[in-house]
């Protein structure tokens, strides 16, 4: 597997090595030595997988709170879609800072958004899915988002994006008080 800094410290960009022949591939997505080993020592306890129609469909930027934060290791199961991550942790000398790369299904690619980041994503292809592994349950009440047009983000759109009441009503990065702090270890 080769792993590739962000320049947002704790953001990494994951590449699973794919072994092919003419029935298709093979690829290990994630095994906790491998991970350890590159100081990812993350447990996992729930799996999500989502559907988007329409092409310029966005999600996001959302978050959840701590005790309830989840860090994501995130991947395109089908299509092509736009992966964001913002960095929302008070103190950190990249706070409200993103980074965006481009995840297909043809390339495999993974980004792994620990806590402390507001994420989101836009399809660019038709039926696209995403699939993303949790350190964290889903705590409703614990989930918040970002303006998805507060952070100064390129989302590529040729139009206005399909989104969420909830996601259209956001706050935006400004006006919100994040729960994160630099330096302050994630909750278990």
């Amino acid at each position: 597997m080769q792993i590739e800094e962000t320049g947002l410290e704790g953001l990494k960009l994951l590449t699973p090595r794919r072994f092919g022949d003419a029935r298709g591939f093979f690829a290990e997505l994630w095994n906790a030595r491998t991970f350890a080993g590159f100081n990812l020592d993350v447990a996992f306890v729930q799996d999500n997988h989502s559907l988007s129609g329409p092409v310029g469909t966005l999600r996001g930027l959302h978050y959840q709170a701590p005790p309830h934060g989840q860090g994501k290791l995130v991947r395109c199961g089908r299509g092509r879609l736009l992966d964001v991550a913002v960095d929302i942790r008070r103190g950190s000398v990249t706070y409200g800072q993103h980074h965006a790369v481009e995840l297909t299904s043809e390339d495999g690619r993974m980004l792994w958004v620990p806590e402390g980041f507001a994420h989101g994503f836009v399809t660019r292809e038709e039926d696209t899915e995403i699939v993303y592994k949790c350190t964290g349950f889903y705590a409703p009440d614990a989930e918040f988002a970002v303006g998805w047009d507060s952070c100064g983000i390129d989302w590529g759109l040729a139009a206005e994006p399909v989104l969420s009441a909830k996601d259209a009503a956001a706050p935006a990065l400004a006006d919100i008080e994040s729960p994160f702090e630099m330096g302050v270890a994630p909750c278990a």
